[in-house]
């Protein structure tokens, strides 16, 4: 294990970000974090010399860049880039106004894109380096009736970063996606999802969807984020980090529903569907 390694982590005030943050702590890394607050970075985390907290607006060009120069100014490098910051937004395609779904594409994709753009100078630099961009399993299967929104912001995340291995491959630089299932954290709570400002009764399977998610999965989801922030760290060490890493079994289990369905789908129109090319 090189606990040598500088790791950025964004959104580490709570959830999976500060789980991971911790627990990297306890191993002797040395850590960035950052969140809209620091002071409740430091509450959560406490002093250490080998920690950096920082008060980052993740959707200003600015605040993000001078993050990533005092990272460096402090550490020397930046080695692993974990993008964790989001939050969950409720509401049909109908329902969410422009403005709620533009916001959840600031936080969740443009915010992780920033982050990106700035540190990647340093990695390119360096030669090498772990960007691990947190999507979601509604990254890769969208059948969540009144998660559309949330849902299209992460397979954003997801098409970017297959992008983006390809493009910094040749650096010695890596780019995961992380597919997590249901996890015990704060994500379903009040303060980190956001429901829609104008319902609209109709959409009952939204709506029942909605209340389970608060009402039954809140509290009761069966992924342990400790177990997830060792297999992120366990990753990061083997030296050859995968495009894909679904995390929790209910995650496995869905992808490999929806790799059913499209392989269904595919076979039962291919003869169809494939005959489109030009008559010789």
């Amino acid at each position: 294990m090189n606990n040598e390694k500088v790791w950025l982590v964004t959104g580490a005030s709570k959830g999976l970000g500060l789980v991971l943050v911790q627990k990297l702590l306890n191993k002797g890394y040395k850590v960035a974090a950052t969140s809209r607050n620091k002071e409740a970075l430091l509450s959560a985390v406490g002093e250490d010399n080998n920690f950096l907290p920082l008060q980052v607006d993740l959707l200003s060009e600015q605040s993000v860049l001078s993050a990533i120069n005092n990272i460096v100014q402090k550490f020397g490098k930046i080695d692993v880039i974990v993008n964790n910051a989001g939050y969950g937004q409720i509401g049909t395609l109908e329902e969410l106004t422009d403005r709620e779904v533009r916001q959840n594409f600031e936080v969740n994709v443009f915010g992780c894109l920033n982050v990106i753009r700035n540190a990647m100078p340093h990695l390119r630099a360096n030669k090498g380096g772990s960007i691990f961009n947190i999507s979601s399993i509604a990254g890769f299967i969208g059948t969540f009736p009144g998660w559309g929104i949330y849902c299209a912001t992460k397979y954003a995340v997801v098409g970017f970063t297959e992008a983006l291995a390809a493009e910094v491959k040749s650096f010695g630089i890596s780019a995961t996606i992380v597919y997590p299932g249901y996890f015990r954290t704060n994500f379903l709570q009040k303060n980190s999802l956001s429901r829609p400002k104008k319902p609209i009764s109709d959409y009952t399977e939204a709506r029942e969807l909605e209340l389970k998610h608060i009402n039954e999965i809140q509290g009761n989801q069966l992924g342990d984020p400790e177990k997830a922030a060792t297999v992120l760290i366990e990753v990061a060490e083997n030296g050859n980090p995968p495009q894909h890493l679904f995390l929790g079994q209910d995650s496995y289990d869905m992808a490999h529903a929806k790799l059913e369905q499209v392989q269904k789908d595919m076979t039962a129109y291919q003869a169809l569907a494939t005959a489109t090319a030009y008559d010789r």
